[in-house]
């Protein structure tokens, strides 16, 4: 199953940091977070929804989970 059928990117943008969630569709829980510069925001949020679009599910989780934030 491709990523973005399993998983939804919400981005909010703030100051002085965005944020952005990854969430499981269908529990709605956040799989992965950061939170991430202004500057930062669009860059990321592009290459997530890249990777949602062209990975399945476990490669996506296991390629952007080494990047998360706890």
């Amino acid at each position: 199953m491709r990523a973005n059928r399993a998983y939804e990117l919400r981005v909010s943008r703030g100051t002085p940091t965005a944020m952005i969630e990854v969430l499981e569709i269908d529990t709605g829980e956040i799989a992965l977070f950061w939170d991430v510069l202004p500057n930062q925001t669009r860059r990321m949020a592009g290459a997530l929804r890249t990777d949602l679009a062209q990975l399945d599910a476990q490669e996506f989780v296991a390629k952007w989970s080494r990047w998360q934030q706890s």
